[in-house]
């Protein structure tokens, strides 16, 4: 049964074949499946699908080199990967083709695991006062995706994921070079070039555990003795938190601290499959179990730029739940924020932090699906608090100043217990409590298996073509396929009075995805989703 049981013997992963297929398997050129295709957080694939291999690591990194060359980016690129078992063979891939382009690589000191928003610190940490020669960075990962895939995503200077004309026109470049990529773009062998002085060193970890206490009151969570659980699901946060406990005297214990590519101790996810997802009760079962022995306990994903936070009472907060008691927290406990920073949102997170921002009298910046579109509103001061419904999040540091612009699952952990040290409250209560003020909320998201030409058609949907007059019984206020600001989001949005539903399609997996809230019942949230799928199927004409 899903998220019952580690998966059997027979259902782990062969690392060994895995890693062969890396470099024996080649794409092909004429399969558009088994292109570089960037999604909402770069590409992802597996090696044995012929969608993640030698191939498209050398390709895009080769467009990489010519996109740094036009945007004149010549400082070092902050290189790095997580625990799955296609990013330190990917990882190696990357440093032989960068040290022959002349591109000096910022590699861990320790050659550990590096999670994502230490690059992105790291990455803003060297530009910080520089106006040229500014740093970049790659982190290897898949991010919570099962154990056979592999991923690459490009941070540009601004430390936080690229956005879509520069991953637009790296997946150009990079399908360009892919037919010819290994025969075609010099590289230097992996042993001379980790020797050669392009291969710089940089100690992650430590720059990064080192500036924690200026984000979160981790003296506040120490005075009041929270007894923390943390569960690092086996990702690159495992070879980090012992140390936070450590450097600053927090109570409580990493759960385990094993690192296996097989991540054979994962119970299965909803469908069977092995995610290491941190928003899933399947896939944090083992935390939620043992969730009596801890004030507060979190997980992280593989490169912990997301967060799972469970209560002893509540057990594991649904995201956007856990999202709305750190606004609520937050903005009326950093009392040395600029009185103008807002609250940023994608379109597929709860309308509860709508209500709550007009509540806390904060502006709302609502973007389409993806953390690339709040770079810009941290970069400049204009958000205090940026997150998603998937379960990541940044905010800033104590003092205002800007943090890292990427998803950050070390200080949402952290803020679970700053939250419970200086309230008395954990988040469960103070959800409750918002939710007492504002309204209830009943949110869900459903997936449903989709081809590529499905997957095509619901992102060019217009207005006009989704014919739905009521929504949960009440008129539809408004269909959208733009986020407020302009920004395509790449489906559709129907809202009412009482409720909303929003489809798009995953930029990473074969998958259309519905998304659905009410404010009224679990009933009420069941004909949203009713009406959302009839709609659906009557404007696709049956593709």
């Amino acid at each position: 049964m899903p998220g019952q049981d580690a998966p059997s013997k027979a259902d782990l992963i062969d690392v060994s074949k895995l890693i062969d297929a890396y470099t024996a398997v080649r794409p092909d050129p004429t399969d558009p499946s088994q292109g570089v295709a960037f999604g909402t957080s770069g590409h992802r694939g597996s090696a044995l699908a012929g969608t993640f291999n030698e191939a498209h690591v050398v390709a895009i990194c080769a467009a990489v080199c010519r996109h740094r060359k036009a945007a004149s980016v010549r400082g070092p690129l902050f290189l790095a990967g997580d625990t799955h078992a296609l990013s330190k063979p990917a990882l190696r891939t990357a440093v032989e083709v960068f040290v022959a382009a002349g591109v000096t690589v910022m590699l861990d000191t320790r050659d550990g695991y590096t999670p994502t928003p230490a690059v992105s610190h790291a990455i803003l940490h060297y530009n910080r006062g520089r106006t040229s020669g500014l740093a970049d960075g790659i982190i290897l990962t898949p991010s919570h995706n099962p154990p056979q895939d592999g991923g690459l995503k490009y941070n540009p200077p601004h430390g936080g994921p690229a956005e879509p004309r520069i991953t637009e026109a790296i997946e150009r470049l990079a399908n360009a070079a892919l037919p010819t990529a290994l025969r075609d773009v010099p590289r230097v062998p992996y042993a001379r070039a980790a020797r050669s002085s392009r291969a710089a060193r940089y100690d992650y970890r430590t720059a990064f555990i080192a500036e924690l206490p200026q984000v979160v009151d981790l003296g506040a969570i120490r005075a009041a003795g929270v007894r923390i659980g943390i569960d690092p699901l086996g990702g690159a946060s495992a070879e980090y938190w012992p140390l936070v406990l450590e450097t600053y005297g927090l109570q409580g214990s990493v759960v385990s601290e094993v690192v296996d590519p097989r991540f054979a101790f994962m119970t299965a996810d909803h469908d069977g499959e092995t995610r290491m997802d941190c928003s899933s009760p399947y896939a944090m079962a083992r935390l939620v179990d043992l969730r009596a022995r801890f004030d507060i306990a979190f997980g992280n994903d593989p490169d912990a730029d997301r967060h799972g936070v469970v209560t002893p009472s509540g057990g594991l907060m649904e995201p956007n739940r856990y999202l709305a008691a750190a606004v609520a927290y937050l903005f009326e406990h950093r009392p040395t924020w600029p009185g103008g920073l807002a609250i940023g949102k994608t379109m597929v997170t709860s309308a509860l932090i709508d209500r709550l921002a007009a509540r806390l009298r904060r502006p709302l910046v609502e973007t389409p699906v993806g953390f690339r579109w709040f770079v810009d509103g941290l970069s400049d001061g204009a958000l205090g608090f940026a997150g998603e419904e998937s379960a990541g999040a940044v905010f800033r540091r104590l003092d205002g100043s800007l943090w890292t612009t990427e998803k950050d699952g070390f200080s949402l952990g952290l803020l679970a217990a700053e939250i419970l040290a200086r309230t008395g409250q954990d988040p469960s209560m103070v959800y409750t409590s918002v939710a007492d003020a504002i309204g209830p909320s009943y949110y869900e998201r459903l997936d449903a298996p989709a081809t590529p030409q499905q997957k095509a058609w619901l992102r060019g949907l217009r207005p006009q073509d989704l014919q739905l007059a009521e929504l949960g019984g009440e008129p539809v206020l408004s269909v959208e396929i733009a986020s407020p600001r302009g920004e395509p989001f790449g489906g559709v949005k129907v809202k009412a009075k009482s409720g909303w539903f929003a489809a798009r399609p995953s930029g990473t997996e074969p998958l259309n995805k519905i998304y659905a809230e009410s404010f009224v019942d679990p009933h009420h949230l069941a004909v949203i989703q009713g009406d959302a799928q009839q709609a659906l199927a009557s404007s696709s004409g049956g593709r």
